[in-house]
């Protein structure tokens, strides 16, 4: 069988690109070159257009020995121009999947905002702190499973 070297190229480059593979080399993660300590002052202060729903959570006390924490999972719907504002999560970890839509991050430590498209997870850990907007014409969906502080102000506790 003779296997035609630019038919191959095009159909292996047109799988790659299917599957979500090509041209997102930094989605989801700041590029190496652009983090550093406090590579952005402190955003947007106030929410806009987004609705934050508590689908469950698990106090932790009885089931692994931390009192005062829980572990919750929500669904954020954070519609076009919409912000969900600066926030820390030292001492709470969190993981973010972007259901639908695409939304972007202007994490403290690094220098560009971060895309994160439908089917990326942000992880935020200590030393985290950040803002988001919805720059694109449809909603954002994503779902937050964390850990919350219950002593925690709730101006604190934005994402």
């Amino acid at each position: 069988m003779t296997v035609n070297p630019l038919k191959f190229g095009l159909q292996l480059g047109a799988a790659i690109a299917a599957l979500g593979l090509a041209a997102t080399a930094h989605a989801g993660d700041c590029p190496a070159s652009d983090t550093r300590p406090d590579a952005r002052a402190p955003g947007e202060m106030t929410p806009k257009n987004v609705t934050d729903t508590l689908l469950n959570s698990i106090e932790l006390g009885d089931q692994i020995g931390v009192n005062g924490r829980s572990l919750r999972l929500r669904r954020l719907v954070i519609q076009p121009g919409g912000v969900v504002p600066w926030h820390t999560h030292t001492g709470r970890p969190a993981l973010i999947i972007t259901i639908s839509g695409s939304i972007t991050e202007y994490r403290s430590t690094c220098a560009v905002p971060i895309e994160h498209p439908a089917g990326d997870v942000a992880r935020e850990v200590n030393g985290t702190s950040h803002w988001w907007r919805n720059n694109t014409d449809r909603p954002a969906v994503l779902l937050s499973a964390d850990v919350k502080a219950d002593d925690l102000p709730p101006a604190a506790d934005h994402m």
